[in-house]
């Protein structure tokens, strides 16, 4: 069982930054994927920006240069670095760890309790 803690949202004027930390209970070592995700008032969560153990990335079109993942193994966290930040990145944003457990298991997927973003006009 991987917990997950979010922080670092908040409240930020349109062209701001702000940084997402999400640290895990366990080491990420073995963790296939983190991610981040996020979901507004009245839509779907939707997938901002993951990244692979080996560190390839993939980022939703809609955020693409202007937003970062990282992660630090050692500290068994993963990072969004947000920068330019428009009013429709308003949403709670929300860290997942993806795990292949075994081929019968398959995914095994945790979610922090999310992080509110607002960002205004």
């Amino acid at each position: 069982q991987v917990q997950l803690v979010e922080s670092g949202g908040g409240l930020v004027q349109a062209g701001g930054s702000l940084r997402l930390s999400c640290t895990a209970s366990t080491s990420i070592f073995s963790i296939n994927y983190m991610g981040w995700y996020r979901q507004a008032p009245g839509k779907q969560r939707e997938l901002v920006a993951r990244v692979a153990g080996g560190g390839s990335t993939n980022y939703a079109d809609s955020i693409k240069g202007r937003f970062t993942i990282s992660r630090d193994n050692a500290k068994n966290t993963v990072y969004l670095q947000m920068n330019s930040l428009k009013p429709e990145d308003t949403a709670v944003y929300y860290c997942k760890a993806a795990e292949w457990a075994d081929p019968s298991s398959g995914w095994r997927d945790y979610w922090g309790q999310g992080t509110q973003v607002t960002v205004s006009s």
